[in-house]
């Protein structure tokens, strides 16, 4: 098998730094660029983005597959199926000391999907629960609500090819 036959290498470095993060007792983030292939509700995608709590207490049914990242989670106490594909993934990192890794993922497949993720002016009416949808610029505590924190560390990610 020659080296263009190979898998992806990201499923496999997202599965060991979800571990990594659940093995620690810390709280694996999953940033995704989302277009029409990602399953998450719209609402709370910001800017063709969304950040995903992946952690045990956040997931049931949680299937980290080499194609797709599956489970179930509640949205403004709505049960809804997500689902990622693989090549959507942009990151994964720890909540707490944003450490991590991102992923190449291209912008210009998705922007004309982007115009009709969330339409100008739509706000999302709050955090989904167990979920975190974490709009530019502020992270979240793991309230119902997103709340600017200064506490909260910012991913520390090493980029791959």
């Amino acid at each position: 098998m020659n080296a263009q036959e190979l898998p992806s290498t990201r499923p496999y470095l997202v599965r060991a730094l979800y571990e990594w993060c659940t093995e620690n007792g810390l709280t694996p983030y999953v940033a995704v660029l989302v277009d029409e292939t990602v399953q998450v509700p719209r609402e709370y995608v910001k800017d063709g983005e969304i950040v995903l709590n992946v952690s045990f207490d956040a997931t049931s049914s949680l299937k980290l597959g080499n194609d797709f990242i599956q489970f179930k989670a509640r949205f403004g106490g709505q049960p809804r199926d997500i689902m990622v594909p693989m090549n959507r993934v942009m990151a994964i990192y720890a909540r707490e000391n944003g450490q991590g890794m991102a992923f190449p993922v291209h912008r210009s497949e998705v922007l004309e999907a982007h115009s009709s993720l969330n339409p100008a002016g739509q706000e999302p009416p709050g955090t989904p629960t167990g979920l975190t949808a974490v709009p530019k610029g502020q992270e979240t505590d793991g309230l119902a609500e997103p709340v600017q924190s200064t506490t909260t560390a910012r991913p520390t990610l090493t980029r791959i090819k």
